[in-house]
């Protein structure tokens, strides 16, 4: 902030009203940001070369990236706070200076705590560190301490299962970048469910080449909770030469549920278009879910390049692979949010999320979203649900299926229940594509 007003009371620089630059930074002159006796940029780059530098008076060559990244934050003050307030930078000093390990081991051996795994986003987003996904590394210390608790037999199959199918197919979703939450709380389940179930088999004598449709039939009807859970063991057992081709209980096949009515729906939408309490980035949110029949966590992967704006001003979106136009007001929020996306931290810049979270490198997390549609009144299943009821009842099933993102069993069944039953140019069409 300068410290003078011109003639016209606008902020303005010393030389510009004939005053003494008693505030001017004694580096390089400019008056805005102080801190100290410098500006808040020279300030920090001063106090980030002495604390990244190594033993040879030079930044360390790993942690140049970080140098880089918080030297061009555009709040250099926010940066110095951090480093007066939180241990983080007395960690990356010991790292400059040879104390500590830059590597992934390092932090494992480090206390739990916010700050460091905070540190260790920042390092991984930067490229210092390689990439890990926090909540995925953390099963498989958890597998091997209940595959500890196990007979050897039992702990010999689960563990291949676990590792070649459950870990497997999870880790294909981290480098795809859809996993979440749920699937490593599904994964966990099933796991837990299996060892449960082999427990169940040793219990009655029976193993595990050996079971028949009526053992798992009487399991199913002792553990009605679990059998569902069982499916992907039975699965890859078959396929393995494990057990037998069994079949354990399915959830029966039910119409999706609608219970916003069309009114209520577009009640929401005026409040997300014209409320301006809400956080822009929650109403945008909102709005794709509303709209265009978006699940909440889909919307908040999307990345930035999904949105485009072409010379004249016209927005698209791009949900799966054909760009929609957004129609006004819509646009002109996206537009607006696309130039303030939110507290997102210091390596997200520029930033490939749509909607950046605090967390470096990380998208914002889907509940932070939800948490503030449900405080408006807005349940994010009932919205995407209304939504794709109406778009199911006013466009081709393929057309929804292509421009959502939906597979063609679940375009159709949308079809079906809003009375456009377009299955047969689906399937034929996707025959017709898989050629």
């Amino acid at each position: 902030m300068l410290a003078f007003y011109d003639a016209d009371r606008r902020p303005a620089c010393a030389a510009c009203t004939g005053n003494e630059a008693v505030y001017a930074c004694t580096a390089c002159g400019r008056e805005d940001s102080p801190w100290g006796r410098l500006c808040g940029h020279c300030a920090l780059k001063e106090k980030t070369t002495a604390l990244l530098s190594g033993p040879d008076g030079g930044i360390h060559p790993r942690l140049r990236p970080v140098y880089d990244a918080l030297i061009g934050g555009p709040r250099p003050q926010t940066t110095l706070h951090w480093f007066t307030r939180s241990t983080g930078p007395a960690t990356l000093g010991a790292m400059a200076r040879g104390e500590l390990d830059i590597s992934h081991a390092t932090f494992e051996a480090m206390p739990a705590s916010r700050t460091n795994s905070y540190l260790r986003d920042l390092l991984t987003a930067l490229g210092v560190l390689p990439p890990f996904h926090a909540e995925l590394e953390r099963v498989s210390p958890w597998l091997e301490e209940l595959l500890g608790t196990l007979p050897a037999g039992q702990s010999e199959v689960l563990a291949r299962f676990a590792r070649w199918q459950v870990l497997s197919r999870l880790r294909r979703q981290e480098q795809h970048g859809t996993l979440t939450h749920g699937a490593i709380s599904a994964a966990r389940a099933t796991i837990v469910v299996t060892a449960r179930f082999m427990n169940w088999l040793t219990e009655h004598g029976t193993d595990l080449a050996d079971i028949e449709q009526g053992d798992l039939d009487r399991f199913a009807e002792e553990h009605r909770a679990r059998a569902l859970a069982l499916r992907p063991f039975l699965a890859w057992c078959a396929r393995t030469g494990l057990g037998g081709d069994l079949s354990a209980a399915t959830r029966p096949t039910t119409q999706p549920a609608v219970t916003l009515s069309d009114e209520d729906r577009w009640s929401h939408v005026q409040l997300l278009l014209h409320d301006d309490t809400i956080r822009l980035y929650a109403r945008v949110a909102g709005l794709f879910v509303l709209l265009y029949a978006q699940p909440l966590a889909r919307v908040c992967r999307m990345r930035a390049d999904q949105i485009t704006v072409d010379a004249v001003g016209v927005t698209t979106a791009t949900f799966d692979t054909f760009p929609v136009e957004l129609p006004g007001p819509l646009d002109r929020l996206v537009r607006t949010h696309l130039t303030r996306r939110g507290q997102a931290s210091y390596v997200s810049r520029p930033d490939t999320w749509l909607f950046p979270g605090g967390i470096p490198g990380k998208h914002l997390a889907t509940e932070n979203v939800r948490a503030q549609l449900v405080e408006r009144g807005i349940q994010p299943m009932a919205a995407r649900n209304a939504a794709m009821f109406q778009l199911a009842a006013s466009m081709p099933t393929p057309i929804l299926a292509e421009v959502l993102g939906l597979a063609p069993n679940t375009a159709t069944r949308w079809a079906a229940l809003a009375s456009r039953d377009w299955s047969a140019y689906t399937a034929q069409r996707d025959t017709h594509l898989r050629r």
